[in-house]
């Protein structure tokens, strides 16, 4: 009799921990982007799928927010033959992706999932949830290690360390893509995470080809294009920076690059007009400088590894100042500037060096190293400065000591500055030549060769 009694109680316990019945709710009016739900009991986040009366579809929605009793849900498929009446279910969690090592030389949409005609090798897969804490400050490792991209511009005068956050700023046309494509082939890294969000369809397939070219064999690449609706372009930057996780859990040095974070931004805004918040700045809504930080923080060093991370930021009309690039700016540990003037001159990479800067280059790099690279910065200005008077000939030789050195070494400094996409410069070549433009003899101190990472 006790045994049977404690049977019972087992099976009663197993039957209240046990869901007899599935909740619904009912879509009640779709206005532009959001569809509203009655009857629904979910959380923000929280995937909801919506079933399409008369089909076995189901279209995929994540909630956004709520007006009272009223869901609001924004869509990561397409909103076509949702009505009025169609019932709703929540999942009951957020947004997973799949992980594991066979995604490497893969594409993938902005929800994770591999892009048709592609297969992966193995199905076991782990799953990491898309939004995630940034690491706990105290747990960080400092930053010790130079990351090698082998860009002379960047490595000589705007060094990069391992777990750095890097902006880089410029309007459309000017070359980001490309300079993203030739760090990712050149730069010393286990893994390379490259997501593509809001950007062109067709650039995605010459991306990978031209500008990838044999990285991709250790590229991950996460595309939500500009058709997409605007949820999964900003999933698509936060599922890229999961799979940067998941990588840097396992100890190993991840680089990610993200082009652009002014489309995340963008993709916020229009969610956040759509749910009602009211416009700010440039019509920015405030959850844009919200979600800004929770995404750019999650890279970086951890206790296990880093993410050593190169974000995009499109400038609106070449205006460095304007609302997102001010905000980006003042989160990342550096941000390199590419000129439209210095493009149109033929000179790639277009690297403004000037108003370019590496917060951490001065505790990377020996103090020769830095003396070379400060001294390189002081003949730019001093020849930008004098620039006028050189080119209508007001200008005389021996008339200023100063000026006179600028224009001897204006020529060698830009031919350093200059490289051919096609062009891989070592770290210690790169220290050797900036060397060599200040130095009589083009010997090198024993310091600045061997101090560095």
């Amino acid at each position: 009799m006790t045994e049977f009694k404690l049977a019972f109680d087992e099976y009663l316990q197993q039957a209240a921990q046990h869901k007899f019945y599935q909740h619904y709710g009912k879509v009640s009016e779709v206005v532009g982007l959001v569809i509203k739900v009655e009857g629904l009991q979910a959380f923000v986040g929280e995937v909801c799928e919506v079933y399409i009366k008369g089909t076995e579809k189901k279209t995929m929605t994540e909630v956004v927010g709520f007006v009272k009793q009223t869901v609001l849900l924004m869509p990561l498929d397409e909103l076509e033959g949702i009505a009025p009446g169609c019932l709703v279910k929540a999942t009951g969690e957020t947004l997973q992706v799949n992980v594991s090592e066979a995604m490497l030389g893969h594409t993938f949409d902005g929800l994770g999932r591999l892009l048709s005609g592609q297969q992966l090798e193995t199905t076991e897969q782990d799953s990491y949830p898309a939004m995630q804490e940034s690491p706990d400050p105290f747990k960080r490792q400092p930053i010790e290690q130079v990351l090698e991209t082998g860009i002379r511009a960047i490595d000589g005068l705007l060094t990069v360390g391992e777990g750095q956050r890097v902006g880089i700023f410029a309007g459309s046309g000017v070359g980001k893509s490309t300079l993203l494509g030739m760090i990712a082939r050149y730069c010393v890294a286990d893994v390379i995470v490259i997501g593509l969000i809001g950007e062109r369809g067709r650039e995605v397939k010459e991306f990978i080809e031209k500008d990838l070219g044999d990285g991709y064999a250790k590229s991950i690449v996460v595309c939500a294009t500009s058709d997409m609706p605007p949820l999964v372009r900003l999933k698509g930057a936060y599922t890229a920076t999961a799979i940067a996780e998941y990588f840097r859990d396992q100890g190993k040095k991840v680089v990610l690059m993200m082009d652009s974070v002014t489309r995340f931004a963008m993709a916020q805004r229009e969610i956040g007009l759509s749910t009602g918040e009211p416009p700010t700045t440039r019509g920015y809504t405030p959850s844009v400088f919200a979600e800004l930080p929770k995404l750019l923080e999650r890279s970086g060093m951890s206790d296990k590894g880093s993410i050593t991370a190169f974000y995009t930021v499109l400038v609106e009309g070449d205006d460095m100042n304007e609302p997102i690039a001010d905000a980006v700016r003042g989160i990342l540990d550096g941000h390199i500037i590419l000129s439209r003037n210095i493009a149109a001159q033929n000179h790639y990479p277009a690297i403004d060096v000037q108003p370019s800067v590496s917060r951490l280059m001065k505790s990377l790099v020996s103090d020769e190293h830095n003396q070379y690279a400060s001294e390189l910065r002081e003949n730019l200005k001093t020849y930008q400065d004098s620039k006028d008077l050189i080119d209508i000939g007001a200008y005389k030789n021996g008339t200023n000591p100063v000026i006179d050195h600028a224009i001897q070494l204006h020529q060698p400094i830009d031919d350093f500055l200059c490289q051919p996409v096609e062009e891989f410069s070592s770290l210690a070549d790169t220290k050797e030549k900036l060397a060599q433009l200040f130095s009589v003899t083009g010997s090198l101190n024993e310091g600045f060769t061997n101090n560095e990472g």
